[in-house]
């Protein structure tokens, strides 16, 4: 059996639009992401020097209790697969809520379910890349911003936030890519989007070469956009 083009060109309509439903789900789970991510990652450093003076009496019982909270969702998403925190969502979680006193219906949609589990996951690893670029930032600069007698929001908004914010785009355009990419598995839900598609049609016509070369770079192409509108946003902000 030799390669046969026209087995592509028949594939393609289905398999735009699992790239399509690729895209959506990677978009509005990377979205959903960057805010837990960004209350994640400011939660886990609440309180300390590193985003101003620490705070005294009750607010910093209540910093403590923020970073122990935010630390511990952020450990316990980076310590499981995202294939696992999947059908937890889609299998398990159902279950939990229909054995509450009370409900007897409930049913976590698939495609529902596979974008939680990018926003909760890409959350995770955002939250570090947040973390770790406030902390960056040079304890001079916090210093000189206190000095001025500006509150802490100010101090997050005018001096923390924008440097930190030019030093989370490149790992935060890794972890866009790999949130693409890890949208493939949620073939296991029984999401339809590209790699679903592809194995579908794969099963139907047993054209493993010509599908899953079509498969791979249309995926690909996808991260190659991503990638090279993420580096036009490090260009326009002066990141080198």
């Amino acid at each position: 059996m030799g390669f046969e083009f026209s087995v592509i060109f028949e594939s393609l309509p289905p398999l735009l639009e699992g790239a399509k439903l690729t895209w959506i789900i990677t978009l509005a789970g990377i979205s959903g992401g960057m805010a837990i991510g960004i209350l994640a990652g400011l939660g886990r450093i609440a309180g300390t020097a590193y985003l101003g003076d620490e705070p005294h009496g009750t607010s910093k019982q209540i910093c403590f209790l923020t970073r122990y909270f935010s630390a511990g969702f952020v450990e316990s998403i980076r310590g499981t697969p995202i294939i696992v925190q999947a059908m937890f969502l889609y299998f398990a979680f159902p279950m939990l809520i229909r054995s509450l006193p009370n409900v007897d219906q409930f049913r976590m949609e698939a495609m529902t379910a596979a974008v939680i589990t990018i926003m909760v996951n890409a959350g995770a690893y955002i939250a570090e890349i947040v973390r770790g670029s406030v902390i960056s930032v040079h304890k001079g600069l916090v210093e000189a911003g206190l000095s001025l007698g500006i509150s802490r929001y100010q101090l997050i908004r005018y001096v923390i936030g924008p440097i930190a914010l030019r030093r989370m785009i490149p790992p935060l355009g890794n972890q866009f890519i790999i949130s693409l990419k890890d949208t493939s598995l949620f073939i296991v839900i029984g999401v339809g989007e590209l790699t679903r598609q592809g194995q579908e049609i794969m099963a139907s016509n047993f054209r493993a070469l010509e599908i899953w070369l079509t498969v791979a770079i249309m995926y690909l192409i996808m991260t190659t956009v991503l990638a090279t509108t993420l580096r036009h946003f490090e260009r326009k902000m002066k990141i080198f």
